[in-house]
């Protein structure tokens, strides 16, 4: 006679699954140093002020309005109101938002995926704010959820794979979401397999000519990493083998078995402190050839405008520099992924903004007439000091006039480096220039003040009614 089958949770665990698990309980606030604790601020400042950059675009309206339709009073903020709804649904809807105005940071690691790792920070606020965290748990759990984003990021070297940059996200959230929540470490196993199984985001949402869900695509992996969370406090198991199993995500997804390198402390640096705070409201592989045309903009005269050179690094020519889209962008989610389109408007305009992709500009016919003008061209010098570390985002626009004069402007390496580290009074100038025009800039100080201090903030229920936009 056969045994009846015990249940076991073992079944479930890979590898890969157990080290993600192993490292997400083991990470306390106090194995944080105080250069992580800070960036965690830093990030959370700046997703946040994002965020409010982007609450009146459509998509953001359109996912406000869905989750209308699903209150939940004990669930979450959707952040600049005060409606509560599903912790999942106000994941989707933050992450959306945060992430529409292009205004959250980048990740550019020599060789590495790349993406947005603050993709996982408002998701991580919803699961945090529903299980009425403090700051430190909260910061702990951002780090946390930007080290797995990151250090998945980093195993697949740029390959072009098929699948997007958002599944990182999803997979990060889960973890962070999960340590929030008080997940045992049996429930977290689960909840890591149920966001990697089901949840595979694929890379034509940022190819070809772009969508509104090019976006919205950040808050979907952010809703399917918390509810991977809830399912696994509810008690779900999930698919066993996640990762390494004969259908599994290695194979079919990565299409390669791989290892995660070493995870933040015990000497080893965190992740967060590498990710690159924008300092333009623009694809971050488009803001070196903004701030080089910033050095000869704006142009009087943008008809007297003979021909325009930008010499850029390897990678922004293949992804924002090639293709007929990125000379005739019909969108805004195409147009802040042209160089055509955003060293155009800085000629005309000196910078770029979230202005700079309005109807008004996207349409101008001077702007289109200028775009097609516009030459971009790998240079070598400037794409292997790209894949070097320190990463250098060299970029070179030259402007030359039907009269023969000559105007050059460069960015990177010792002038106006993207990844140069900004202080606290950038940060709070960009935070101040998103958010006071609907804030206020008393409320604005206010919340400022609170989030620089998130580490002694005993519940983070408290920070999103200061967004509330009346």
């Amino acid at each position: 006679m056969n045994k009846p089958v015990e249940r076991s949770v073992d079944k479930a665990v890979d590898s890969i699954q157990q080290r993600l698990t192993d490292y997400a309980c083991g990470l306390t606030f106090g194995g944080l140093p105080p250069d992580v604790v800070h960036a965690a601020k830093v990030r959370v400042i700046d997703t946040l002020g994002a965020l409010i950059g982007g609450f009146f675009a459509e998509p953001c309206r359109i996912a406000r309005n869905i989750a209308a339709q699903m209150p939940n009073a004990d669930g979450a903020t959707v952040i600049g109101t005060r409606m509560k709804t599903n912790p999942d649904m106000a994941a989707f809807v933050n992450g959306a938002t945060a992430r529409y105005v292009e205004m959250n940071d980048i990740y550019h690691w020599p060789g590495a995926f790349g993406g947005h790792p603050s993709d996982v920070l408002t998701p991580v606020l919803a699961a945090g704010e529903h299980a009425q965290v403090n700051g430190r748990a909260f910061i702990t759990g951002v780090v946390l959820a930007y080290e797995v984003y990151q250090r998945f990021s980093d195993v697949f070297l740029n390959k072009g794979m098929g699948f997007d940059h958002t599944n990182f996200c999803c997979l990060g959230t889960a973890v962070g979401a999960g340590k929030l929540l008080g997940l045992s470490s049996a429930q977290l196993a689960h909840c890591i397999s149920m966001a990697a199984v089901p949840n595979v985001i694929l890379r034509q949402v940022r190819a070809d000519h772009y969508s509104m869900y090019k976006a919205v695509a950040s808050g979907h992996a952010g809703r399917a990493g918390v509810f991977a969370a809830l399912l696994g406090r509810g008690g779900m198991e999930g698919p066993h083998l996640p990762f390494e199993g004969k259908a599994g995500w290695c194979d079919h997804v990565a299409r390669d078995r791989f290892v995660l390198q070493g995870f933040g402390g015990s000497g080893t640096p965190f992740k967060i402190v590498h990710s690159i705070i924008k300092p333009r409201a623009t694809c971050g592989t488009t803001i070196s050839s903004v701030m080089a045309a910033e050095k000869v903009s704006p142009v009087r005269n943008i008809k007297d405008l003979e021909r325009v050179t930008v010499e850029v690094y390897q990678k922004a020519k293949e992804r924002v520099g090639t293709g007929e889209h990125r000379w005739n962008p019909d969108c805004r989610e195409t147009a802040d992924h042209s160089i055509p389109y955003v060293v155009a408007a800085t000629l005309m305009d000196g910078t770029v903004t979230p202005r700079s992709f309005n109807d008004a500009h996207l349409w101008n016919p001077d702007l289109r007439a200028l775009m097609q003008k516009i030459e971009v061209v790998a240079n070598e010098e400037f794409t292997k000091a790209y894949v070097k570390l320190p990463v250098e985002h060299r970029t070179r626009v030259t402007v030359v006039t039907r009269s023969g004069e000559r105007l050059v402007g460069e960015a990177g390496g010792d002038q106006d480096e993207l990844s140069a580290q900004m202080s606290d009074t950038q940060i709070e100038d960009k935070f101040r220039g998103l958010c006071e025009e609907v804030l206020g800039a008393k409320q604005v100080t206010s919340i400022l003040d609170s989030l620089w201090n998130l580490d002694k903030l005993e519940n983070v229920a408290a920070i999103p009614p200061a967004f509330v936009l009346d």
